[in-house]
């Protein structure tokens, strides 16, 4: 089951590769995500004193009344990689023009795992032409309706 996507990522982004990384939750955490509360857009990954981390990824409490006085919805949770996974990570993350990019949180096997996209930025000609694509494909489609 997939709890947040980033839809964004996949048109900001040639996604050239993906990893599955899992993240390290709180238990009051885990509920909020699984009842479809968290956010990704506008989160990324990155590697900190040989870490992964998520930042920028919204996660608000199960229940605002038990929530913890010193609770942020905003912070940053840490990934859970192999280590080979991490120095293959830490690699295309220093190279030039490639970002890590958070695509979708989902669940598997009931534990909250993160899909982590290697991706290189688009430039605007590139939207636009994946834009015109689509509306192309819808006209087309129009037309053979009315046809019918």
């Amino acid at each position: 089951m997939v709890y947040s996507t980033n839809e964004k990522a996949r048109f900001d982004y040639e996604i050239l590769e993906t990893l599955e990384a899992g993240v390290v939750l709180s238990g009051q955490e885990v509920k909020s995500v699984k009842r479809g509360s968290a956010s990704i857009k506008g989160a990324y990954v990155k590697i900190l004193n040989n870490e992964a981390w998520l930042l920028g990824a919204t996660i608000p409490p199960y229940q605002a009344g038990n929530a913890p006085a010193d609770y942020d919805s905003q912070q940053n949770h840490k990934l859970l990689l192999k280590r080979r996974e991490l120095k293959y990570l830490t690699g295309k993350s220093q190279e030039r023009g490639l970002t890590l990019v958070p695509i979708k949180l989902y669940n598997k096997n009931g534990l909250v795992k993160l899909e982590i996209g290697i991706g290189r930025g688009k430039k605007k000609s590139d939207k636009r032409e994946k834009i015109v694509k689509r509306e192309t494909a819808r006209n087309i489609e129009r037309a053979l309706k009315q046809r019918e």
